[in-house]
């Protein structure tokens, strides 16, 4: 299963999910992540998931190319943008919309934005878990 995670810029939240799916998907899943831009890798995203103890430092910050299309059977677009811009899918390849707010807007004092860098991250990797239990549940389903 090839699964692509889509947002604005690949900074934060795709860059999240798609470190939750490499540590937690295990070997039926292949994971990647894109942008309809690319904003670069946000610094406070790889340190709270640094917290959580994983790495996503050496994920690219990447814009979305028709070959990431063709290559994914399932994609999680994670914020609204991403959602209303994504390209036509190829006929098979199945979507998801997970509508999360962006921690990089986040305002306050250093620790305030980290809390919600923090709370992004941990609702991100429930997301993952279901995700990937729902799609492990189907093709057991379906080899049964």
């Amino acid at each position: 299963m090839n699964l692509l995670f889509l947002c604005t810029g690949n900074s934060c939240r795709s860059q999240m999910a798609e470190g939750w799916a490499r540590q937690l998907g295990g070997d039926g899943f292949q994971v990647q992540s894109a942008g309809i831009e690319s904003h670069g890798k946000n610094p406070r995203a790889i340190a709270v998931m640094q917290e959580a103890g994983v790495d996503i430092s050496a994920q690219d910050s990447t814009r979305l190319t028709p070959a990431m299309l063709e290559w994914a059977d399932y994609v999680v677009t994670v914020c609204g943008h991403a959602d209303e811009h994504c390209p036509l899918l190829p006929a098979g390849t199945r979507k998801e919309h997970w509508p999360l707010s962006d921690p990089a807007k986040a305002s306050g004092t250093e620790e305030e934005i980290m809390q919600t860098f923090r709370k992004s991250r941990d609702n991100i990797r429930l997301r993952v878990i279901d995700l990937i239990d729902r799609l492990k549940h189907e093709e057991a389903k379906e080899t049964a």
